[in-house]
């Protein structure tokens, strides 16, 4: 559905990093939310590089894996996404797999739909960061609709490099209301200070955009906080949401976590022949087509009855 010829236009800029815990926790509302403005709104990812060529190296990578594994496991805490049994490594940079992430977009967006949630399923299902070019391509193989070679080629391109460069620059210009969040969340979302004392949007980041104005939304939020900022700025482009039923719900997201399927479908859990992927903390839900070629299909994965 387009929007109608009274309404204004409606951007949704979400500021992510296919390798940031919080976002993989916000899934299941962005999915939901994603779903109900489908065809309303332009939805634009930009990748603002949460691991970056820059950083120092830890003097210890195996503390710095301890601790991070442990702060993943706090975020799970708040959202219940998944997390992987362990953690191999700290990821080394977000850049393969936000070139990736972005190189995907050119064959359309539910390809990149796709691509991005198998890029952020190599570190919280898996444990194994996608952060080398290799290891990118790796984890996408298989995709439905994906030209792998398209893909390692455009990911490969100056024009691609560019407009990740371009979205992690525009990520180190946030708006002012971020520079200071207080509120109830565990995650409010305040913009980060950088190395070289900028800073940039907290991930994940949503900016609601019309041509009248614009509504920020960071950090870790409820669906209805969303739904209020596209609701000021566009009153009734909003509806209300609708779930699916679970077989149908699978086939169209491919990949579902509890907190996602409790929050996008309806009806007796689950459907038959759904295959059940074991994590630390609960399972991973794949459609048995995509368990054939997901990198977690063939690891603690069991159909269901």
């Amino acid at each position: 559905m387009t929007p109608a010829a009274d309404q204004p236009a409606v951007e949704v800029v979400e500021y992510t990093d296919p390798l940031c815990p919080w976002a993989w926790g916000s899934e299941p509302v962005f999915r939901r939310l994603r779903a109900a403005l489908a065809g309303r709104v332009r939805w634009r990812r930009a990748y603002c590089i949460l691991f970056d060529h820059g950083d120092d190296p830890a003097p210890d990578p195996v503390a710095e894996t301890a601790w991070y594994a442990r702060y993943v496991e706090d975020v799970t805490v708040h959202t219940q996404a998944p997390r992987a049994p362990r953690l191999s490594r700290v990821a080394a940079s977000s850049w393969p797999s936000s070139l990736i992430a972005k190189a995907a977009e050119l064959q359309g967006a539910d390809v990149a739909e796709r691509v991005l949630r198998r890029l952020r399923e190599t570190v919280f299902v898996l444990g194994e960061p996608a952060d080398t070019p290799a290891l990118a391509l790796s984890a996408v193989w298989g995709t439905p609709g994906l030209d792998l070679e398209r893909l390692a080629a455009d990911a490969a391109s100056t024009a691609v490099l560019e407009r990740v460069r371009a979205d992690r620059a525009e990520a180190r210009r946030p708006v002012g209301e971020v520079l200071s969040v207080r509120d109830g969340s565990p995650h409010p979302g305040a913009a980060k200070e950088t190395a070289d004392g900028e800073y940039r949007y907290a991930l994940p980041t949503l900016l609601v955009r019309t041509p009248a104005g614009y509504r920020v939304v960071p950090g870790w939020r409820s669906y209805e906080e969303y739904a209020s900022a596209v609701d000021e700025l566009s009153p009734g482009l909003l509806p209300a949401p609708v779930t699916l039923a679970p077989a149908e719900a699978l086939a169209r997201y491919r990949s579902l976590t509890d907190p996602e399927r409790r929050l996008l479908t309806h009806g007796p859990w689950p459907p038959a022949d759904v295959v059940r992927v074991e994590t630390g903390n609960g399972p991973l839900w794949l459609h048995m087509e995509e368990a054939a070629v997901h990198p977690a299909g063939g690891r603690s994965a069991s159909t269901a009855p």
